[in-house]
């Protein structure tokens, strides 16, 4: 096991200045190491690249950068294997890096910091990890739209109640309530793209703030750790943390996204609903009440939208009040992103497998779409297009069909063809025919409208783009 325990090379590490090392509470305050040793693959990849160019450059000779290069790949199999102890002591991930370096490799460690600072060697591991975690969150925000897709074929015509403030309003289809998802998720996964887009720049390079004296490349290194091209001003680069607050505000977004959609499988789920159910695998019980079947997945879901708001608020209070350029406040920033992007994660996989796991109880939703008087717009449309009237006077001669419906304890079509006519005479028995659930949601094949036609139309559109 690899000994990154040494106070004396802790001291070492902040150079001459310091004459002895952190007290306890400064240790304690200043160390990120807990968390920033996820950043190790990425902190290694960066030095790598950089050990490279700095050779190609002249500035390291070929053997130093050889002897770099093998050190640091022993060191990623030693942390892979967990065969690395991280020191407290050593503060981060590069100090515990370059330390271990040393140890493998001697006086070499010492010429990989040539030309960068600890500022834009954190901007890089931290911009590579979160370009990572965006291109993972654009995977499976695929991966969950295809489950929608896959239910909205399934259920193109099957009827349900649509709501507006939870109150039942004209009926429409199970598919095209799963296409609005496929929407709101296929915009999440485009801000995710643009996010990439935003960020791919490599920082390195820009040293502690305002770049080097060295002959580096950077658009050398740029391109061999994938990123479109470098950053334009070393100022900024290591004083922006941006990609992070997008990566924050996306997951927000998607997150409040699947909360509304946790809350309607909760909310079908109950036996007064009683529109889906979910198996025992995203189910818990009771210890108390038998007959419980508790949606305990789609209820975490929910919660974890607070957690990733925390997240945004708590990074951009951190940066808010901060002058140019680099400061220590932005240490902060990693376990926000971190925590957020493991409750997103958790999220989606967990929502695209309720989506993919609950079974649609299509009698239940029929039942329930005709009821509240839902047909109540297709007799006003019909008033307007069979009979002339303004829209306006069709929704007063509506308004009192349901009243007189409600009164009698029926439904619009169980009204008898004379009390409609009673309220005006315009209206015949061709009426019925669109007064039936059915026929509501085949009439509405406006583009985009819940006809299954259009609903059809829709998921071939999504699924030559998924």
């Amino acid at each position: 096991m690899a000994d990154t325990t040494d106070t004396k090379s802790s001291n070492q590490m902040w150079g001459g200045r310091f004459a002895s090392g952190p007290d306890a509470i400064m240790e304690e305050i200043n160390a990120s190491i807990g968390f920033d040793k996820k950043l190790f693959a990425q902190d290694i990849r960066g030095s790598i690249a950089h050990a490279t160019m700095l050779a190609h450059q002249g500035i390291i000779s070929a053997e130093d950068k050889d002897k770099i290069v093998h050190g640091l790949n022993t060191i990623l199999s030693e942390i892979e294997s967990g065969n690395f102890e991280f020191s407290r002591r050593l503060e981060d991930i590069h100090m515990n890096i370059e330390a271990r370096l040393a140890t493998l490799i001697g006086p070499a460690a010492g010429r990989l910091h040539t030309a960068r600072s600890r500022n834009d060697q954190v901007a890089l591991d931290f911009r590579l990890w979160v370009k990572e975690e965006l291109e993972k969150t654009e995977k499976m925000l695929t991966g969950l739209i295809a489950a929608f897709l896959d239910r909205a074929e399934e259920h193109a015509e099957s009827v349900m109640p649509g709501f507006t403030h939870l109150q039942t309003a004209q009926p429409v289809t199970f598919g095209h309530h799963c296409m609005a998802y496929v929407e709101m998720f296929g915009r999440d996964r485009s801000r995710v793209r643009h996010a990439i887009e935003h960020l791919d720049e490599s920082p390195i390079g820009a040293a502690a703030l305002a770049g080097t004296g060295y002959p580096i490349d950077r658009h050398m290194t740029a391109k061999a750790l994938g990123f479109r091209e470098p950053t334009r001003n070393s100022i900024d680069t290591v004083s922006d943390r941006d990609f992070a607050i997008e990566f924050l505000s996306i997951a927000a977004i998607s997150g409040m996204h699947l909360s509304r959609l946790a809350e309607e499988i909760v909310i079908w789920s109950t036996p007064q609903f009683g529109f889906v159910r979910l198996s025992d695998a995203f189910s818990t019980g009771s210890s108390i009440m038998p007959q419980k079947k508790n949606p305990d997945a789609a209820e975490l879901v929910r919660a974890k939208t607070g957690r990733i708001n925390g997240s945004l608020v708590a990074l951009l209070t951190i940066m808010k009040g901060l002058p140019l350029a680099y400061s220590k406040d932005m240490q902060e920033d990693k376990e926000q992103v971190f925590d957020a992007a493991e409750s997103l994660e958790l999220a989606i996989a967990a929502m695209t497998g309720m989506v993919r796991d609950m079974t649609v109880n299509t009698a239940r939703m029929k039942a329930a779409a005709g009821s509240g008087f839902s047909t109540a717009t297709d007799l006003a449309d019909w008033l307007v297009r069979e009979a002339g009237l303004p829209f306006r006077d069709a929704h007063h001669v509506t308004g009192r069909a349901v009243a007189l419906a409600e009164s009698k304890g029926c439904d619009l079509a169980e009204l008898p063809l004379a009390d409609l006519q009673a309220i005006h005479s315009a209206i015949t028995d061709k009426v019925y025919d669109v007064l039936t659930v059915e026929a509501s949601v085949a009439s509405r094949k406006s583009f985009g409208g819940t006809a299954p036609s259009e609903v059809r139309k829709q998921i071939a559109f999504w699924r030559a783009r998924n």
